[in-house]
């Protein structure tokens, strides 16, 4: 189904030769109508073969470091949304380099959120995740801060360019997941769990598209959008893809929790229950924002609310995730 409200738009994705960017892009030029779409990355060997696999006089490549303002000023003229997208995410290794995650995760969404002001960006929004809710580790406690640097980018905007948020789980099939490194394993004998206990959230890449052009489409600034999206255990996924493998488990690796939080008891009682996900407002409002459509679409949520893989109440099946790894192959 076309997507109208990107007719016509220029749009930047940061970190954009990533699982998410570059299939997001890939969805973006078959379902949308925009007039210009810009991949802005520092890896320049995935650009080049983006652009041997992805052909088209919509797009266009930016290398570039999120760290590196005038970079991303000169790459956000004429730019009408961005979606940032750029992080590093890698729990064990960010707690051994804290100061590298503070710089790309922090420090580069500030530098995005003045670009997008400097250049009159219309709508910026933030690709964010479970762990910055409730974080114990490095890379959450970055992207929480990060979540906090783009709401607040609202109150400089003066309602010209608006600021918002999407925080999700993992991702089924993206680059560096569980479900990719068994996937591609050759040796599948023996497989490693951290806990028995442990459960996650998991997203398909279609929903993670569909929850940002929903943010993207009615943001009016500083809320964070939140998916309703189904839990499991790590062991039934690894019953589910690797069944004849033994499973050893080897403990809980630093900067890992047992479960995952999507939206902590001190944000419901400012959040609503909008169609299939959560709108988490901001305690402050802004100017030229009006949320009086989230409650007329929508419900308030108890204040005792508390969304996590432990208590969600729908449970992704064994053969739910197997279907869905089909068609990722195909």
């Amino acid at each position: 189904m076309p997507i109208d409200f990107l007719q016509d738009k220029t749009i930047l994705i940061t970190g954009g030769t990533g699982s998410f960017g570059r299939n997001f892009i890939w969805y973006l030029l078959d379902n949308s109508s925009a007039k210009k779409i810009i991949v802005f990355s520092r890896d320049e060997l995935k650009q080049s073969q983006m652009q041997e696999e992805i052909r088209g006089k919509r797009l266009r490549f930016f290398i570039g470091d999120v760290r590196d303002l005038p970079r991303l000023n000169r790459a956000f003229a004429g730019v009408d949304i961005v979606v940032h997208a750029a992080a590093l995410k890698q729990v064990p290794m960010l707690e051994y380099n804290p100061f590298e995650a503070v710089k790309t995760n922090i420090l580069g969404s500030q530098n995005v959120i003045e670009a997008a002001l400097d250049r009159g960006v219309e709508k910026a929004i933030l690709i964010s995740t479970d762990k910055a809710a409730e974080p114990i580790n490095l890379y959450g406690s970055t992207k929480l801060c990060a979540e906090k640097l783009f709401i607040s980018g609202n109150s400089y905007a003066g309602a010209k360019t608006k600021f918002s948020c999407v925080r999700y789980g993992n991702v089924i099939g993206s680059r560096g997941s569980i479900v990719d490194l068994i996937l591609n394993r050759k040796n599948k004998d023996k497989v490693f769990i951290t806990d028995e206990r442990m459960t996650r959230f998991w997203i398909t890449l279609e929903q993670s598209f569909g929850l940002v052009l929903f943010a993207l489409e009615n943001m009016e600034g500083g809320e964070i959008f939140v998916p309703k999206i189904p839990s499991m255990r790590v062991i039934d996924l690894l019953d589910a893809l690797a069944p004849n493998s033994i499973k050893e488990t080897i403990g809980i690796r630093p900067g890992e929790k047992l479960h995952e939080a999507l939206l902590t008891k001190e944000e419901a009682g400012h959040s609503l229950e909008v169609n299939n996900y959560y709108v988490v407002l901001p305690e402050f409002s802004f100017s030229g924002a009006d949320y009086q459509k989230y409650y007329q679409q929508g419900k308030k949520l108890d204040r005792d609310f508390y969304f996590t893989s432990e208590n969600d109440k729908e449970r992704l099946s064994q053969e739910e995730l197997r279907k869905i790894v089909a068609n990722l192959k195909n």
